[in-house]
């Protein structure tokens, strides 16, 4: 089966564009090192009564959105693998300003999933 990482963040409405065009070129990264899919959502529809919403998990305030992503992996290690690739692949660091990042990473969440069910 298997194996998603998964990333709920906050992202500033002005930068929606630059997270796309960021989000882009990371992604091909991973695909070229083998992950098998790479998606990057953005929220339209996340006001729903009696849930706990997106934006409030995640504190967002005025001006932000809210970004779903996910990678596919064939397995935890083959995860661990190509994130390893990737993360040691000198074209994701010219993609990272650390100055000025697109979004708040200390409101990011993140988490390595196994499959339990899969159509």
């Amino acid at each position: 089966m298997p194996y998603v990482d998964g990333f709920l963040l906050p992202l500033p409405i002005a930068n929606v564009e630059q997270y796309r065009q960021l989000a882009e070129a990371a992604g091909k990264l991973w695909i070229e090192h083998g992950a098998l899919a790479f998606r990057e959502c953005i929220a339209d529809d996340v006001a729903t009564q009696g849930m706990a919403a997106f934006p409030d998990v995640i504190k967002t305030g005025e001006g932000e959105t809210v970004v779903f992503s996910y990678i596919v992996f064939q397995s935890r290690e083959h995860r661990d693998e190509v994130n390893a690739r990737v993360m040691a692949d000198p074209r994701l660091q010219s993609l990272c300003d650390p100055d000025h990042p697109p979004f708040d990473c200390s409101r990011m969440a993140y988490g390595g999933f196994k499959t339990l069910v899969e159509l």
